[in-house]
């Protein structure tokens, strides 16, 4: 296991990606630690060990060749899809959502895994589509309709944020396959004169996000609490914060949700806008190298899988980011590595090992 050539395979890894992956877990621990009032219970110790068991398995994947995710594509799109049909039938409900599979040992969350599906099978569809048929009706609807049905069933949990990143990843993979552009902007109109039906199928508390979206201050103590709150914890951090272990909006409970969807806030107001630098100049590096890899790969597929899973960790920070500023409505998009959770963790550690994989594709001799 530990000859030449295995060695030669694993010196193939871009290891100074782990080491920016590794910091910025590294500090999104530091942040857990201190929201939870200085203790490694209950969030920091899990997360930490939940991240050397998903980082032993991401280099793990980064080590599975391309060509075996193009095989495997349609069944991991299908066995996905049949899980969002389980969650629907035989799902736990938590939080007002039913999104979880309990199969004893361990709750999935079908919908996370998805947002890898939908760029492995786009990108798989496209390997094989014809150069110049993109954009033609009979190659159109069966993407359209792979996008659609996951998202659709997603809504009915009811899940908006991921939902979004579904349907964000899959369009995204459209555009970069080559459909014109033309079509974007004529679905752009369509979706806009669609938003008054749209409106109408949103839940109740899904409308009142929107609402506080645009006009916070319409109810401080209600709805608009939390973006209220998370503007405040933002904007007191100033240029260096608070101090570790020195926030108060956290540490006072006025801020929900301080270690999830609003981790972003808690980490500012005690370590300012150097700290939410630190993690905007962490993850730009891997966004970066994402991209570089996706240019360089040897097959559409590659590419497409690169961009596609790009595309994908910067819809999580872009909306995340956005969110906890008041810039997007609440949808329940976390921090990747910075926020606790399990389920996002490794659907982001997992997205980084394929791109990886195909980085060390790049570098392998041709054959």
């Amino acid at each position: 296991m530990f000859n030449g050539p295995w060695l030669r395979e694993l010196g193939r890894l871009p290891w100074g990606i782990v080491v920016v992956i590794t910091a910025l877990t590294g500090f999104g621990l530091v942040v857990l630690y201190s929201a939870a009032g200085g203790s490694f219970s209950p969030w920091a110790m899990k997360q930490g060990l939940r991240f050397g068991v998903l980082i032993v398995a991401m280099l793990g994947l980064a080590m599975v060749r391309p060509d075996r995710w193009l095989k495997l594509a349609w069944p991991i799109y299908g066995v996905t899809l049949l899980g969002l049909v389980g969650v629907e039938l035989l799902g736990r409900v938590r939080g007002g959502s039913q999104r979880w599979l309990d199969i004893g040992i361990i709750q999935l969350q079908p919908s996370e895994f998805m947002k890898l599906a939908i760029v492995l099978v786009l990108a798989h569809y496209y390997q094989h589509l014809p150069r110049g048929y993109e954009t033609r009706a009979r190659a159109l609807w069966p993407p359209l309709a792979l996008i659609a049905v996951p998202a659709g069933l997603v809504m009915l949990q009811p899940d908006l944020g991921t939902a979004l990143a579904i349907s964000f990843g899959g369009i995204v993979m459209l555009f970069l396959a080559g459909v014109r552009i033309w079509l974007f902007v004529g679905a752009g109109l369509a979706g806009a004169a669609a938003l008054p039906l749209v409106w109408n199928l949103l839940h109740d508390y899904q409308r009142k996000r929107v609402l506080i979206f645009l006009d916070p201050a319409s109810d401080p103590r209600g709805a608009g609490y939390h973006i209220t709150q998370s503007k405040i914890a933002i904007g007191s951090g100033g240029l260096t914060g608070k101090g570790f272990l020195n926030g108060t909006q956290s540490h006072l409970d006025y801020l929900p949700e301080l270690h999830t969807d609003f981790v972003f806030a808690t980490m500012a107001e005690e370590w300012g806008l150097l700290g939410g630098l630190f993690i905007i100049l962490g993850f730009g590096i891997i966004l970066a190298w994402g991209i570089s890899v996706a240019l360089k790969a040897r097959s559409r597929f590659q590419r497409l899988l690169a961009l596609g899973m790009t595309a994908t960790l910067f819809f999580y920070l872009a909306i995340n980011m956005m969110m906890v500023m008041g810039l997007a409505p609440v949808v329940g998009i976390p921090l990747p590595l910075i926020s606790y959770g399990g389920s996002a963790m490794m659907t982001v550690l997992i997205l980084i090992g394929l791109i990886m994989g195909v980085a060390r594709e790049n570098t392998r001799p041709k054959e």
